[in-house]
């Protein structure tokens, strides 16, 4: 039986977009993007659709996942997770580095296969589609229409048949859905299912922001003709203006649950003074059938912060504790690097009890190798701290705390050695060049990081104890930490940071801890 009358949206808090989601008996499992942090594409567990628990990535090996380049809004877009015959599989767009791929694996947590490239599928935002009717599998993407891009975001739904054998695609490939409104911008995220004799197709379109929408098509037959529902789009808040506290409602995926019930996972923002630091959260609403359509949200046609909860067990989730010791033997899943494996840099073995990253050349600013570890905001407000261990000898070396949204827009509170010596400094990236907003000369060699966020309000501390912590800056605008100013399609993250600026170095900063808790 259900544990509480409703539950709360979103089921994800934070940067959390393009969910996909699967049954297989009273289990669920969800993926999300990943963009250009490793590892990539993160999974998750439940039986009651409410409570969530990570059990790894798909794409947890350097071999898996070639980011090289990859600005943080790049790399891999919107993986739909399906089961087939005892077979877990994700299909996903690595944009940048190879294209549209599926991996495979027996157990969800893994191991997963390495990719299997789809050189011969052009777009982006592949699905897979199982049809248990003939027992034919299809492959289901978006690409630019056959005759150009008249506009921007010209592009149509396509379908090909799928070998399962070996991974690759054969027979004709079709154009079967252009969205639902006439000159459709950006029909993306389709995904195809069968019920009750139709194949219904789900698909997102008008943008991933505030225009953002899902529509549906159905047909008897998977060749067509597909017919688009008179009422759509089917879910939106388009109409409902900026200020609404959720918007950018669309990209959703559809399941049933052991008692008969539909469901939809899809994606949407709960923006706060105008902005969306969080990104783009994972959200569940309830679906109706009614004239062989999907109704979601029905009775009240938008997207609620509470629905009543699932008729199902509660499914009990231990919560990711706010404060790491880095007294394991690996990083728990919750962390994430950019581009690249956190082991390649970092250690938790050469200093037990502290994360060890060694001094890599490249800064946040750049789109390369960067010695980075983070985790996601998941408040509206908030208070990261860090105890750092770290003697910067040569000019460029840097290590700290950075609050990232992306290359261009960041903040970095660090220690530094600059001409001047070394120093504690609060740095500003937005849009331009580094602004270094204070300097405050430090020889010491220990010191405590703080940063704390009452809104899109920001405070930076630092001091030698928790409880010994100087005001560096106050008030700061966190509104640049968002998609509206920086662009993109990622949320924030908050993490360590450690760089000799642009010269080899064997050099490496030690932290101790790391404390991040909603306030």
């Amino acid at each position: 039986m259900r544990d509480t009358a409703e539950y709360r949206n979103p089921i994800l808090s934070g940067f959390y977009p393009d969910p996909s989601i699967c049954r297989v008996g009273a289990d669920f499992y969800l993926v999300t993007s990943s963009f250009a942090y490793f590892p990539g594409i993160p999974i998750f567990h439940s039986r009651d659709l409410v409570h969530w628990r990570q059990i790894g990535h798909v794409l947890d090996r350097a071999s898996q996942l070639p980011l090289e380049g990859a600005g943080v809004s790049r790399g891999l877009f919107a993986p739909t997770l399906r089961h087939h015959h005892g077979f877990f599989y994700v299909a996903c767009t690595n944009v940048d580095n190879g294209g549209n791929f599926i991996a495979t694996a027996r157990d969800p947590a893994g191991p997963w296969s390495e990719p299997a490239w789809l050189p011969d599928a052009s777009g982006i935002d592949p699905s897979l589609f199982f049809d248990e009717g003939d027992g034919r599998a299809w492959y289901c993407g978006t690409r630019p229409a056959p005759e150009g891009e008249r506009y921007s975001g010209n592009w149509e739904v396509w379908i090909r048949e799928l070998d399962l054998g070996t991974l690759s695609l054969k027979g004709e490939a079709r154009g079967i859905w252009r969205g639902a409104l006439r000159d459709c911008i950006w029909p993306e995220g389709p995904h195809l299912y069968r019920k009750d004799g139709w194949y219904y197709l789900l698909a997102a379109e008008g943008g991933t922001g505030i225009d953002h929408a899902i529509s549906v098509a159905r047909s008897r037959s998977l060749e067509g003709p597909w017919t688009g529902k008179s009422s759509n789009p089917i879910l939106t808040h388009r109409h409902l203006g900026k200020d609404c506290p959720i918007i950018n409602v669309g990209h959703g995926d559809l399941v049933d649950d052991p008692n008969g019930d539909w469901w939809m996972v899809h994606l949407a923002s709960r923006p706060y003074d105008g902005c969306s630091n969080l990104g783009r959260e994972t959200f569940l609403v309830p679906v109706a059938w009614e004239d062989e359509w999907p109704l979601p949200c029905p009775g009240a046609g938008r997207v609620e912060e509470r629905f009543p909860t699932p008729d199902l067990p509660r499914f009990d989730v231990e919560p990711v504790p706010d404060r790491d010791e880095f007294d394991g033997a690996r990083l728990a899943p919750h962390w994430i690097s950019l581009r690249l494996p956190a082991s390649s840099f970092s250690s938790l073995e050469e200093r037990p009890g502290f994360l060890r990253l060694r001094l890599l050349p490249a800064t946040p600013r750049e789109k390369g190798a960067v010695s980075y570890v983070g985790r996601r905001q998941l408040h509206r407000s908030w208070s990261a701290r860090t105890a750092l261990e770290f003697v910067p000898r040569r000019p460029g070396d840097a290590a700290g705390l950075v609050l990232f949204q992306s290359e261009d827009f960041h903040y970095r509170i660090e220690f530094a050695r600059d001409a001047e010596g070394n120093a504690l400094r609060l740095v500003v990236a937005e849009g331009g060049p580094d602004r270094t907003l204070v300097r405050r000369a430090f020889d010491g060699g220990a010191v405590v990081l703080e940063a704390e966020a009452m809104g899109q309000k920001l405070a930076f501390r630092a001091g030698p104890s928790p409880n010994a912590l100087e005001t560096l800056a106050a008030g700061m605008d966190g509104r640049l930490l968002s998609t509206e100013r920086a662009g993109g399609f990622v949320g924030t993250t908050i993490g360590m940071f450690a760089t000799s600026g642009g010269s080899p170095s064997d050099g490496f900063a030690d932290f101790d801890w790391f404390e991040y808790k909603g306030l």
